[in-house]
Parts: C-alpha cells; structure tokens; sequence
C-alpha cells in the first residue's frame, strides 16, 4: 500500500455551510477501517469546528486554526503550535470596527475588505505575521505557521510521513498542504489555480468527490494517478531526463568493482532524502560509514539488532544505515532475512521506510536462497539492490528488479547478464554522443519492459566525493578491499583498513617489504581497483616505476595521498610536526 494517509479540509472539500452528509462520513469511516489514517486540517478555530460538527471522533488528529493549533479527538487534548500576535494587534483591528473578529489561541480571523486594517496593524506596529486567504475569509498567523507546518506536526504525532500522504483541498490556504503532501487532491468545486497545482482533481464537489476519493483509495490506493513531481532522477541525456517512480520500484545498480556503483548510489540515496523518502541502508561490508544521510546502527565490534533498527526508523524523518560488520560473515544472510519482515511490517503499519537499500546484494541474497522474506514488492515500497555480481543473485530477487542501472566502461556486458539472467532478451544500447558530458560519470539504464536502454550522464549527489575521502582517509574498509603488507615470504600481514593506515604502515615496515610491494605496482593497483581513483593510481604508478628508494618513495606517495585526500587530525609520520614517540593510533 503506498497512501497510509488521508489529511482533509473541511469547508468547501468535506462540508456544505459546515455540514457533512452522512454518505461522506460513511465514506471515511470505511477508509479508517482499511487501516489509513484520517487527519482533519481546517482553518476554522477549534471550538468553532465542534460547535458544527460532532464528528471529529472519526480522524485520529485535527488541525485547526489553519495549521496553530493540533488536537487530539481520542484523548481530547490540544496543544498550541505556536504563540498568538500581540494583545496590541488585536486591539487595532477591534478599534477599527473589524467585523467579524475571531481571537483563537493562535489565530487571528476576520474577512475582507478588513485585510486593508490587518496590513496597516502590521506594518505600524512592526510584527512578522502571515495573512491566509480562504475565498474572502483573512487568517493572521506567526511566521512559518500555516496548514503544512500543521499537518506535519499532526503526521509526526502519528509516526506518519507526508510521502504517505494523501491531501484534499479547495481553496488558497490549502496549497502549501497539497504541495507538501504525496498526492494532492483537488474537489470539483476547487479554484482553479489549486486544480493546476494538483496530481488529481475529482469529477464531483465536496463531500460527494470526497467519498469518491475515499473508494478509490480503498479499491485502487490511486494506482493509475500519476505524481511526476516526485520522480527521482539518475541521470539526463541531453534535455531529456532518466527518472525512476518513487514508489514500486525495484532498481539495481550493477558493475565491476571500482567502477562507480557507490557513485551512483550515493547520488540516489542522497536524492531520497532530499525528497523526504526515508530509507533503510543494510551494510554488510561498513562502506557507508557515514550512514549518507542516516543514522548508523552497528559498528565493527557491535552487531545491530532488529529491534533497534525498527525502533529507530519508527520516526521517519530518520533514515539508517545498517552496519553489519559485527555480524559474522556466515550469519549476515540470515539476519538479513530476520530484518526485512521486520522492514515489512512497520510499512505496513506506517508506510515507511519507503526504499530498501541492499548493498552487496549477492551476498545477502544469493543464487542459492530457497525463500525470499517479502512476497511482494509493495511489502517494502522500493528497493535498490547493488551487486558486482547480478547472475549470483536469487532469481527470487531478480524477478522484482524492473530498472537496471549499468556502470563502468563495458555496460553492455552487465545489461547482457542481467538480461541473461532475467531470461530476457539483452536491450540495444543507445549512447551518448562521443563529446557528450566532458569529465562526467555516464551510466546507461534499462527499463526491464523496453528493448532498448540509453546511456546518460550521471547527476552526481552533493556528498559523494567528502563522503569517499572521509571513508577511505580514516574508515573501516572491509577485509577483501583493505591493503596488506606481506612482503616478499609473506612473514607479515599487515592489515591497513584506510589510506591513513596505510601510510603509517608503510612508514613503519622494513625496506624489503615495502620495496616488494612498489616494484610489483601493488599500491597504485590497490588505489584503482578497491578505493577507485585512478587519477591518484596513475600518479602513484609513476612514483612506483620512477626508480626512487624506499625513502623517497615513501614521502612520494605519503604527499601524493595527503594532496588528495583529507586525513584525519593525528599526524603521520611525514609531517613536520609529527612526535616519533608518540602512540600509533592505528588499530591494525
């Protein structure tokens, strides 16, 4: 299901002068037993709102006085959200006949043409207040307050996310509503601007295109209603952009090692979280160290739990990323099994997360899995696998995937495995022109129904390149992807888990060892094939074959790695300012 939510208006979208018929109470009711949530959003003043209809009793939270004040039906409670204008505005607007003259708790109300006097107050006494408009009637409210800063609260209060969210509105003060919301409803009887700034407008006025609302969500959840607006984008081919749908998409990203899959998924997953999509990132190798946007549950000596994970993302302004380091290696698969019912179940409940991410998806879900833990792709919203490998994936995955996003510089053998894979014939692949992009990180992407894919040029996340530096200067790379001193009879086995390891290794082995490693290319190899930067590669490569002794070797690559990389605060031993008797700070 992707709409856990309904959020109303309710003059002129549910009710007629103040009055709803008993077929649109009806209708909603029913909704409310499907296991949506209904939120009542109104500009009228609460006390207002339970004088004409008594029925409050049937959403779970309403906001009234047009996004000031948020209450509770089932506990009978409200709380002010923010603080009312001054005494002193009031009494200017009352002084100059305005009539009528509602004073709520964070509220100011009267019509036109007293807007003219509510500017005047608010200019002479110098205040920041909003003035809202709904067909002739003037709300006054602080800054920031209106019925989308109300209803997030509201949402909050449920543990729901707008990006769950269905709004329905008429009027002027409904717009920042609808367009925060995931699909916003116009009724018949809408203004027209709202109507042009809607995702559906309905075929009959208030309460009647209401309950027709109501019966869609239940029979069809909208399915058919298109939210362009939402699409997230991977990439543009000249004008012409490469998006995927937010919801109900099972999406890979799959090349060689190196050759930009994190790029790519960064780039992604930062894009989600600007949306406000919340994602659950699963870890199983530490490469997100960061969490890119997330909290990070899990460390190298911590193995995270279900339940913490579950806990966390109850809250869906915050997404996670699973370390799973701590969990051996043999029992990564079957925690991973244990947590996605888990996932599963929580969106069922509240509708998020909207987007499973799976890195090194081969290895949690591999060829060989007898059973997937979901049955359907709508149990989890989104899904983005990542793998080297997509023919070592459970064809129980593969059968979800409908997007496939290729990288690195041969994608057509990545397409024509997944094709092979998917028992699909391989797609034709159209590219870029040769002068296309200059230095930009080109993709191609597959629309599993077409019968051809199209390369574009990547649109890079903001973090990627800080998040990379940070990653590989001072994180916890995995075990296959680290560097290790053996020397020449491998009596060593030094593991450097990052760049800075690695040089204050290398400062520390003997000649022999680091020598064996320079004249056999190792370093410059390791720089391109498990970190991916072949510029900082190359450069090494040149310091490796330049003939230089140990020692000027190693003040090569040492100012070669410190140029591109931002290391951490503890010096290594290059640096002019370094204490030799200090403590390694290095866990090797």
């Amino acid at each position: 299901m992707r709409y856990h939510a309904l959020a109303c208006d309710f003059d002129g979208t549910i009710a007629d002068d103040g009055r709803v018929t008993d077929e649109t109470l009806s209708a909603l009711e029913r909704l409310s037993r499907s296991g949506r949530r209904l939120l009542l959003v109104t500009g009228r003043e609460l006390d207002d709102l339970l004088d004409v209809f008594p029925h409050t009793d049937l959403f779970d939270m309403v906001v009234a006085e047009n996004g000031g004040l948020l209450y509770d039906p089932a506990e009978r409670t409200r709380h002010a959200l923010a603080e009312p204008p001054p005494a002193a505005f009031t009494d200017r607007l009352r002084a100059a006949g305005a009539d009528p003259l509602g004073v709520g708790e964070v509220m100011v109300a009267t019509r036109e043409p007293y807007d003219t006097d509510v500017h005047a107050a608010v200019r002479d006494l110098g205040l920041e207040l909003e003035v809202a408009y709904n067909k002739g009637a003037v709300m006054v409210l602080p800054p920031g307050v209106n019925k989308a800063s109300g209803l997030a609260a509201g949402l909050a209060r449920l543990e729901m996310s707008p990006r769950s969210t269905v709004a329905v509105g008429d009027a002027e003060n409904d717009h920042a509503m609808l367009a925060m919301c995931e699909c916003a409803v116009a009724v018949a009887n809408a203004l027209d601007a709202v109507k042009e700034r809607c995702d559906l407008v309905l075929d009959r006025p208030r309460g009647e295109g209401v309950t027709d609302l109501a019966a869609l969500l239940i029979d069809t959840d909208l399915d058919g209603v298109r939210t362009d607006r939402h699409r997230i984008t991977i990439g543009t081919a000249g004008e012409e952009p490469a998006a995927v749908e937010p919801y109900g998409t099972a999406l890979a990203i799959a090349g060689p090692s190196g050759s930009g899959k994190s790029t790519a998924a960064t780039a992604l997953i930062e894009r989600l979280g600007k949306a406000g999509y919340q994602h659950c990132l699963i870890d199983p190798e530490g490469d997100y160290s960061d969490g890119d946007g997330g909290l990070v549950l899990g460390d190298p000596n911590r193995a995270p739990s279900a339940d913490e994970v579950v806990r966390t993302l109850t809250d869906p302004t915050r997404s996670v990323a699973v370390n799973m380091l701590g969990v051996p290696l043999r029992d990564r698969p079957a925690f991973y099994a244990d947590l996605l019912p888990r996932l599963a179940g929580l969106r069922a409940r509240l509708g998020h997360p909207h987007w499973i991410v799976v890195d090194e998806a081969h290895h949690l879900m591999p060829r060989e899995l007898a059973h997937l833990p979901i049955r359907d792709l709508a149990d989890v919203g989104s899904l983005l696998m990542i793998t080297v490998h997509p023919e070592s994936l459970s064809p129980l995955a593969l059968r979800l995937v409908d997007t496939v996003v290729a990288v690195g510089d041969r994608p057509g053998d990545t397409l024509d495995a997944f094709a092979e894979a998917l028992d699909r014939p391989a797609p034709e692949l159209d590219t870029l022109p040769d002068d296309a992009g200059g230095g930009a990180t080109h993709v191609s992407v597959w629309h599993a129904e077409d019968d051809r894919a199209r390369e574009v040029e990547l649109v890079p996340g903001e973090r990627h390149s800080a998040r990379h530096r940070r990653k590989y200067a001072a994180g916890t790379m995995s075990p296959e992807k680290s560097f290790y001193f053996t020397g020449p009879d491998e009596r060593l086995r030094l593991r450097a888990r990052n760049l800075h390891a690695f040089l204050d290794l290398g400062a520390g082995v003997d000649d022999d060892t680091w020598c064996f490693h320079l004249r056999r290319g190792d370093y410059s190899a390791w720089m391109r094939d498990a970190i991916g930067d072949d510029e900082l590669a190359d450069r090494v490569a040149d310091a490796e074959a330049g003939g230089g002794g140990p020692k000027e070797t190693r003040e090569e690559i040492a100012r070669l790695v410190n140029e591109r990389y931002t290391l951490p605060a503890e010096p290594t031993r290059y640096d002019p300012d370094h204490d030799d008797d200090a403590p390694d700070p290095t866990a090797v």
